[in-house]
């Protein structure tokens, strides 16, 4: 899932979400919401505190809705004052079905970015 090549400028598409999810990092674990979601990772709010760094692996608790939750591994891609972007390290067999239901057609989309 996570072999997809980009070109420069290009990546997956992101689809725009609130929701909340937990951080979980050996003994710290911090709370924290949602921004947005793509076939490769995850970008969420940093909370007051979060002491990860690029390359650190973490459990992310994902709520959506009041009935899906998905649960992944995850890899610090980047952190910034204002968010934490996450690459997925491993995501369950049981909740790969879920997360590409969630995407829908995000799931094989590409965007252009900037820099």
């Amino acid at each position: 899932m996570n072999d997809r090549k980009t070109q420069a400028g290009v990546r997956p598409a992101r689809m725009k979400i609130r929701s909340a999810v937990l951080m979980m990092h050996g003994a710290d674990a911090w709370s924290s919401e949602l921004e947005d979601i793509s076939a490769t990772g995850v970008l969420v709010l940093r909370p007051d505190g979060f002491t990860g760094k690029a390359g650190d692996r973490f459990v992310l608790d994902m709520m959506i809705g009041d009935e899906l939750n998905i649960h992944v591994e995850a890899t610090v891609a980047r952190v910034t004052p204002e968010s934490i972007g996450f690459a997925y390290a491993r995501i369950p067999e049981s909740k790969e079905e879920p997360l590409w239901n969630l995407l829908g057609g995000y799931a094989d989309s590409l965007e252009s970015y900037r820099n």
